[in-house]
């Protein structure tokens, strides 16, 4: 792999390991507050790709980055005030079941509004195009802003590679929402109740703090979070009503592989799956190259001989859940996760 195919494969792992941190942080955050595994969480962010498509294709991409989550934070604080809130005293596995049925019930109402069919979703035109090109030439690598330069058309010894902008947009709005969330969790009023309501609910609202309030206003956040999301990688990607089905399992791996409730945790573990899934996914190696490396070749009439020549980029779609068994078995609680008790 040359210099310009390995930091472009960088960039989109990182880009697809924050967009994951958008949606990852608000699954964080309502679990870090009120213990609830949120399964409805990527149907959210499906949701929200629907609602920002609809938005943007009247008002605008960014009509839709404010309206969508607004939209559906206003969906899932409604949720937890009328459903969530009232199986809560049934304990944790009524209130798992009741948003597991809910996500279906998102999916059947996304397919009867908007249809099985991919929507259109198209980025503004500043975000449109590659934010610049990187030109590997036998004398070195540089870059050129924007589209390809016109050497890359007639220059078979260069090697063009194109980073789009709009997952340079994605990595900048997740950077900020890190900082954001961090800075308001640690340093506002609001920011010190939620933390209080989180150790000590009952004095919190001892105190006078509303605590049911606190808690529907954080699923609201989270949820709108998802949305937040979902306009973006509904635009980077294909907004389709499969795409929560796509996301949430790598989602619920990455929060357990990160620690659950710690969103230092969640941003690390996105990072790693997305540029794991980057590499892999461009990767043609196998474990037989790994055995000829090591100067040992498996002999033919081995059995495993058909799993030694299974490429990377055949089991690239796995590699996350394995990753999750592997932090499980070793560390249990997660890379930033604290032991309970």
């Amino acid at each position: 792999m040359d210099a310009s195919h390995f930091l472009v494969s960088l960039l989109n792992g990182l880009s697809v390991g924050l967009l994951l941190f958008l949606l990852a942080s608000g699954l964080t955050l309502i679990f870090s507050l009120m213990g609830v595994l949120n399964f409805a969480h990527a149907s959210f962010y499906m949701l929200g790709a629907y609602v920002g498509a609809t938005v943007a294709a009247g008002a605008g991409f960014w009509a839709a980055l404010v309206v969508a989550p607004l939209v559906v934070g206003l969906a899932g604080a409604a949720f937890e005030r009328w459903v969530l809130r009232r199986v809560h005293p049934q304990g944790h596995v009524a209130e798992l079941l009741v948003t597991f049925g809910l996500a279906y019930v998102v999916v059947e109402a996304v397919q009867l509004v908007w249809g099985r069919q991919p929507l259109a979703f198209e980025p503004p035109p500043a975000l449109a195009g590659p934010l610049f090109t990187l030109v590997q030439a036998p004398a070195g690598l540089t870059l050129a802003w924007g589209a390809a330069p016109e050497a890359c058309r007639g220059d078979a010894a260069l090697v063009c590679t194109q980073f789009p902008a709009l997952r340079a947009f994605a990595m900048v709005l997740a950077l900020l929402l890190l900082a954001v969330l961090a800075l308001a969790l640690r340093t506002t009023r609001l920011g010190l109740v939620i933390r209080a309501a989180l150790t000590h609910p009952q004095m919190a609202q001892a105190l006078g703090h509303d605590v049911p309030r606190v808690f529907m206003l954080v699923f609201g956040a989270g949820t709108a979070l998802a949305a937040l999301a979902g306009v973006v990688g509904g635009a980077m990607r294909v907004t389709e009503p499969s795409m929560a089905q796509a996301v949430g399992p790598v989602v619920f791996a990455l929060i357990v592989i990160g620690g659950l409730g710690s969103l230092a945790g969640a941003f690390v573990a996105s990072l790693l799956l997305g540029v794991l899934d980057s590499f892999a996914v461009a990767s043609d190696r196998s474990l037989a190259d790994l055995a000829v490396a090591l100067h040992w070749t498996p002999a033919p009439e081995t059995a495993a001989l058909a799993l030694w020549s299974v490429k990377l980029s055949q089991v690239a779609a796995i590699l996350p859940y394995l990753l999750l068994v592997l932090v499980l078995v070793l560390r249990p609680r997660g890379l930033f996760g604290t032991r309970e008790g």
